[in-house]
């Protein structure tokens, strides 16, 4: 029997999980000397409180998964039996899956009849949870692990994330995407716009003065890119920012005749505390990145 697995860096819900069958690897975020763990510390995730306590002052760490840990999430179900599929965020931005490799290779000497599969969504937040939700569909139709696979080595790539960063000393903390540096100037209003590309790192593409232009950058991104957007989900995230992420689902709608399958999200702890409160994207089925 077939388990699928994801992580909560996905954007999926302990909710939505449940709908879909995933088991959830919780990525964990470190407060003070707390190391908080996603739907294993907590069910529903308070996003207010969160992206409050960003906006006064607090910045999160984030951590690795350590071997063990995997182990511990994947060897019950080799043990029953079972074998894996894993869809996860991207290895790019990660050492984690360095430790994932070895537990998989530990486990493997162990039940050497058991197979895991994984997919890269080279992504994080909605890029993933938009081919996180794809694949759960499939999952539930019966799909195979091979036919899920071979689906995901021609499709991944066609699911594009554009987002805007409202804070940009998030980002220049984290460090994680490229050519921020350049727009670093201190400019009043100044939004990078930043978007995932195919090796899976976020790098920024361009910039927009003020949080409206920001917005009518990401829809001529959906306008200019998209490939039978009306035929696949197409997902807003937000930051603790709905009333933005409406204004941006409102326009996308206005220009598609309101004829888009779109549905919100709300980032996760452990992107969130990388890309700060107030940060506002679309994924969408495109040509390309």
């Amino acid at each position: 029997m077939l388990k699928i697995f994801t992580d909560t860096d996905t954007d999926l819900t302990l909710e939505e999980a449940k709908k879909y069958g995933f088991k959830m690897i919780s990525m964990p975020y470190i407060v003070g000397d707390t190391e908080v763990k996603p739907y294993m510390d907590f069910e529903n995730f308070d996003y207010k409180t969160f992206y409050g306590m960003l906006r006064n002052g607090t910045l999160p760490t984030t951590s690795a998964i350590s071997t063990e840990e995997y182990i511990k999430y994947f060897e019950p179900e080799f043990a029953s039996g079972n074998d894996i599929l894993y869809v996860h965020f991207s290895r790019a931005m990660t050492v984690t899956f360095n430790n994932m490799d070895k537990a998989i290779e530990i486990l493997k000497v162990k039940y050497p009849d058991r197979k895991f599969y994984e997919v890269d969504t080279l992504g994080i937040t909605i890029n993933s949870l938009i081919i996180v939700k794809a694949i759960g569909d499939m999952y539930l139709e019966g799909k195979t692990a091979e036919e899920i696979t071979e689906w995901a080595e021609k499709e991944v790539s066609h699911y594009a994330t554009y987002f805007f960063a409202d804070d940009l000393k998030f980002f220049k903390r984290s460090g994680r995407v490229s050519n921020l540096a350049a727009i670093m100037g201190g400019m009043i209003g100044l939004k990078p716009i930043i978007c995932m590309g195919e090796d899976g790192k976020m790098t920024n593409i361009s910039k927009a003065i003020g949080r409206n232009n920001a917005i009518n950058k990401l829809v001529s991104y959906v306008t200019e890119l998209g490939l039978d957007v009306e035929k696949h989900r197409v997902i807003v995230g937000h930051a603790d920012s709905l009333d933005l992420a409406k204004e941006l689902a409102n326009k996308l709608q206005e220009v598609y005749d309101n004829k888009l399958n779109i549905e919100f999200a709300v980032v996760n702890p452990t992107a969130g505390s990388h890309c700060g409160p107030d940060t506002v994207g679309v994924s969408f089925h495109a040509i390309r990145r």
